[in-house]
């Protein structure tokens, strides 16, 4: 095959499909970038004081070879090792993650209340829930739900919960064992290996954005930046864009979001655009605090879901690398916020919103004020892909339209899939795409998906 594959969009999974590309000897490709750097959701920012910031919190662990073996020789085994040190700050107190495992630690009352709602929920409930609330009440019972779960994830998506599906669950919470619960009450013990991210890698420098900067010397001769897409003609085979220039392509790989692939599609499909529209996303304002004194906690992040802070989840993301701040005497927090259609944020404040929430949750002293030297912020309009109670039939009708034109969209937000929405996910779904395109190989990725059809 000598087609021309013109890929949209180079963060995880543009980059995974060039680098696929380049490593199978293919020529005939081009990847395009509207930003003047790559990296997508996953790249990292230094500032005018010399601490890094990535969009969010990102860590290292997959559970594909392939990926695996391609992050150690991108970064040439410079990266750090951790052991997961995460907790839960809820009743003026933190609880390990996952909270449903440790719930020792909890004042009586609130440990009788979760037990007795687990308990409870144990012995009813026949049937499939109709929604994510529902199934957070029907699994955890309403004291798990009351103290955690539901203001947690309501704080996280920022969306009302009865409109999203219960099916995107899979490995992303850990599903509840009452015996075990109640064992680790008893012996009074810490239940906090659960998950594949127990244990991961970070790059040494240049945060997360490292790996993909690194992705540079395989695709540069490819690689076409600040090149913003405004209009595609699947029927011509040719993109444009807002300089004013065209080409033309015979496979479209894109890894934008869907509803802005969807917009840009010429002429306009008044009944695609009216399915995009329903899809739900929540965008992220990522505030970092760079602070001039010894990091006080070894903790790797911390859950918040209470409303005495703006943000749902704070890292310690000078832990993760003596290299994410100026000097050993400095540390740093980054504090991530989500706001949707459904809950608003006032940007102009949330650096001082985030400031005096980190005070009352005592992550941060009054005092502690003078020692901040660094303030950073980063507004990801496209954060989460929120998993709607319709999204999959949507999907379904969109995705293989596409197809059908030669137009092959994957990533986070490409497909709209939160379940496989990590870079390992991301960049997989490039990688075997390629694969699929050059090989006739299955995907095994999206695999679980028929939507794609």
């Amino acid at each position: 095959m000598d087609k021309n594959i013109l890929i949209i969009g180079a963060g995880p999974t543009g980059l995974g499909a060039a680098y696929r590309l380049a490593e199978l000897g293919y020529r005939n490709w081009q990847i395009v970038e509207q930003h003047d750097y790559v990296g997508g959701l996953a790249a990292s920012f230094r500032d005018a004081n010399g601490f890094t910031w990535d969009v969010g919190g990102h860590i290292l662990f997959s559970g594909y070879d392939y990926f695996t073996r391609l992050v150690d020789r991108l970064l040439a085994n410079q990266y750090l090792e951790h052991v997961r040190n995460s907790w839960i700050w809820l009743l003026d107190r933190f609880v390990p993650y996952p909270f449903q495992n440790n719930l020792r630690y909890l004042p009586k009352e609130a440990l009788w209340e979760c037990l007795n709602g687990l308990w409870e929920t144990n012995q009813k409930h026949a049937g499939a829930p109709g929604n994510f609330r529902e199934w957070i009440l029907r699994t955890f019972g309403h004291g798990i739900a009351s103290h955690f779960m539901l203001p947690y994830n309501e704080k996280n998506w920022a969306t009302p919960l009865e409109l999203m599906s219960h099916e995107w669950i899979a490995h992303r919470v850990s599903v509840i064992d009452f015996q075990r619960v109640l064992r680790n009450v008893i012996l009074e013990q810490d239940d906090i290996n659960w998950g594949p991210n127990r244990t991961f890698k970070f790059p040494r420098t240049g945060g997360t954005g490292a790996i993909y900067q690194a992705f540079l010397p395989a695709v540069r001769d490819h690689l076409a930046l600040n090149r913003k897409l405004t209009r595609v003609e699947p029927e011509q085979r040719r993109i444009m864009y807002a300089d004013g220039s065209s080409e033309h392509y015979d496979i479209l790989i894109n890894t934008t979001p869907l509803t802005e692939l969807v917009a840009h599609i010429h002429p306009a499909n008044p009944q695609l655009i009216q399915q995009a529209e329903q899809l739900r996303s929540t965008g992220t304002l990522i505030v970092g605090i760079g602070l001039a004194q010894p990091c006080p906690s070894p903790k790797c992040w911390i859950y918040f879901p209470g409303e005495e802070s703006p943000f749902y989840r704070v890292t310690y993301f000078s832990n993760y690398s003596p290299e994410n701040v100026p000097g050993p005497d400095h540390y740093s927090l980054m504090c991530e916020t989500s706001y949707s259609a459904s809950r608003s944020v006032n940007r102009s404040s949330i650096i001082e919103e985030t400031i005096r929430g980190l005070i009352a949750t005592g992550l941060l002293s009054e005092a502690d004020r003078s020692h901040i030297v660094s303030t950073f912020l980063i507004d990801a309009e496209y954060a989460y892909p929120v998993p709607t109670l319709e999204r999959n039939q949507i999907l379904a009708s969109i995705v293989q339209f596409l197809a059908r034109k030669q137009i092959y969209t994957r990533g986070r937000f490409g497909l709209w899939l939160y379940e496989i929405g990590n870079m390992d996910h991301s960049v997989m779904q490039g990688v075997e795409l390629v694969d699929h395109l050059l090989r006739g190989e299955r995907e095994k990725v999206v695999a679980d998906f028929p939507l794609l059809g």
